[in-house]
């Protein structure tokens, strides 16, 4: 069994810069992480606006994610990739699992750094069918950016959020067909420097007060409906992709068995609550570290 100060599960920014931290202070850490490289979710971000704040650079998310891996490679944190963490118990331990085997860590501290959930489109009151062709934006964003595979074209986004508007640019930039934006409200959401570079810069049209009420289709999408929300008028978009960007739900999975969440267990990043930026992660888990270790 392994013992140590501070367990941190996730390595997206969160969970490297809150590692980063820790050592810092001399504290022995593990970082656990399920994926095969650390960055979560930046390693699909190949655009700028980035570090900012935090590196005063105006970084893509691999580039951010870069930096934090060669700041931790020069730590003494022991890292763990391709690892799944299969229970953590009130006495303080968790197993983890890898191609290893299972590893047992006792710990003084437990950083729950894991990040948000998409929300889907099976979280709205959405009829019709669920035929191929409906994606998650951060699921199109890893299907293109890494996968290096197609989601489609003629696409009507549903949502107007930052990766919503940041991937309407990427469609376009690969010369795809937005259709249009979908967005419930009766303004665009996300940063205004996403409007700016995004909807102003790629000419997106989008649709105001309105939502996808129902999807049309048997095998794959043919097109949506859309409701406006104020008059109850609908219109059928023809289309043959839809992107949901809907929304992001902290992922809390590991600990929801606890009926509260003991002292010994912090929150942070996305999986605390939803940031706007990368650059408020890294340094809310550096203060969260601070004021573990005063």
């Amino acid at each position: 069994m392994k013992n140590v100060d501070i367990l941190i599960i996730g390595g997206g920014a969160a969970g490297m810069s809150a590692a980063i931290s820790a050592c810092k202070k001399g504290k022995k850490v593990i970082l656990a992480d399920e994926n095969k490289v650390l960055g979560g979710i930046l390693n699909q971000c190949i655009h700028t606006g980035f570090g900012l704040s935090y590196f005063k650079e105006d970084l893509t998310g691999v580039e951010y994610a870069d930096r934090l891996y060669t700041m931790l490679k020069n730590t003494d944190a022991e890292i763990f990739i391709e690892t799944t963490v299969i229970k953590i118990s009130e006495d303080r331990s968790a197993l983890l699992s890898n191609k290893n085997g299972i590893t047992k860590v006792s710990f003084k501290h437990l950083m729950l750094a894991t990040g948000c959930i998409e929300k889907t489109i099976g979280s709205l009151p959405v009829s019709g069918t669920r035929p191929k062709g409906i994606f998650t934006a951060g699921e199109a964003q890893r299907i293109i950016n890494i996968d290096h595979k197609d989601v489609g074209d003629d696409i009507v986004i549903l949502g107007s959020g930052d990766i919503g508007q940041i991937m309407a640019r990427r469609f376009r930039i690969l010369g795809k067909n937005v259709i249009a934006m979908v967005e419930i409200n009766d303004h665009l959401g996300g940063l205004k420097l996403n409007h700016k570079r995004c909807i102003e810069a790629y000419d997106i049209p989008y649709i105001l007060n309105s939502t996808v009420d129902e999807v049309v289709g048997k095998d794959y999408i043919e097109g949506v409906w859309i409701k406006n929300i104020k008059t109850n008028e609908r219109l059928l978009i023809p289309c043959h992709t839809l992107i949901t960007a809907i929304g992001l739900t902290p992922d809390r999975s590991l600990i929801e068995d606890f009926e509260d969440i003991p002292q010994w267990i912090t929150l942070c990043g996305n999986s605390d609550y939803v940031h706007e930026i990368v650059d408020a992660v890294s340094m809310q888990a550096e203060e969260k570290i601070n004021d573990l270790y005063k």
